[in-house]
């Protein structure tokens, strides 16, 4: 009896499919980073399967920087791709690009990726959509990056509660900086739908200087699904600069930390 169970558990769990991902603003990223930070960066997205970054640069350097990090990511034992989206529409703000970097071997990108259209007069830098498959489990992972917090993203972010009619067809997940707490109220239509994010009180962009060992600001990076089709095994952020002598070193990094989160799609 122990034995049927125990194998009916371990079909049960092969049947469901678990993807680990991470997201990261990576602060500028493009032609100001070293090869050194660019390896550094890639030894720590080489245990994940999907990768969303944030702040690429929209010029040149950008989509290139992203480029030698797949480049240095497919030295580290398994296959990586990757694509860049074309530059956002803000012109009032600033424009940047969207990443994704993913393993071959583990997921399969379905169709072209898409910056949003719909929305793209009311979000300064539009999000911009993947489609991934997993044994036979597709998820859309939208990646995002909002205005600053003295701009008020939460005027941007409003307009997630229409995505998910949008797009009736697709798993969402959000990922990205949305520069706004997961307990602003404008989060609450997304709940309303089912959506859950995957930290709470979780600081994630770092200080100037530490201060009491206490090196981080503010809860702006998160991660949110449909509890209904997705299921949170796991989640975790990457205090990176712990490895370092100070914070001025770890921000040539990046003044985020990355969030990451192993989903179980039902």
């Amino acid at each position: 009896m122990q034995k049927a169970l125990y194998l009916f558990l371990l079909l049960t769990s092969a049947l469901q499919a678990q993807v680990k991902v991470l997201s990261w603003n990576l602060e500028n990223f493009g032609k100001s980073k070293s090869d050194s930070t660019i390896t550094y960066i890639a030894n720590i997205l080489k245990d994940y399967d999907v990768v969303a970054i944030q702040e690429v640069v929209a010029g040149y350097g950008g989509a290139q920087a992203v480029a030698q990090l797949a480049d240095e990511l497919n030295r580290k034992g398994a296959k990586w791709d990757y694509v860049v989206s074309n530059p956002t529409s803000s012109s009032a703000y600033k424009t940047e690009r969207y990443a994704f970097l993913w393993k071959t071997a583990k997921v399969t990108k379905i169709g072209r990726p898409w910056l949003e259209k719909q929305y793209h007069l009311e979000i300064d830098r539009e999000p911009f959509y993947c489609t991934f498959e997993y044994k036979k489990k597709q998820f859309t992972v939208v990646n995002f990056h909002a205005i600053t917090k003295s701009k008020q993203p939460e005027t941007e972010i409003k307009y997630f509660k229409f995505l998910p009619q949008e797009y009736p067809n697709l798993n969402l997940v959000f990922m990205g900086d949305f520069n706004c707490p997961q307990s602003h109220t404008v989060f609450n239509p997304l709940r309303k739908m089912g959506y859950q994010c995957a930290f709470e009180k979780q600081k994630t962009s770092l200080k100037k200087e530490c201060k009491n060992d206490n090196c981080l600001a503010s809860e702006f990076d998160n991660i949110w699904f449909k509890t209904a089709i997705v299921k949170l095994l796991n989640a975790k952020v990457i205090h990176f600069y712990n490895s370092f002598s100070g914070l001025k070193q770890a921000r040539a990094i990046s003044d985020h930390i990355p969030v990451t989160a192993e989903l179980q799609f039902n």
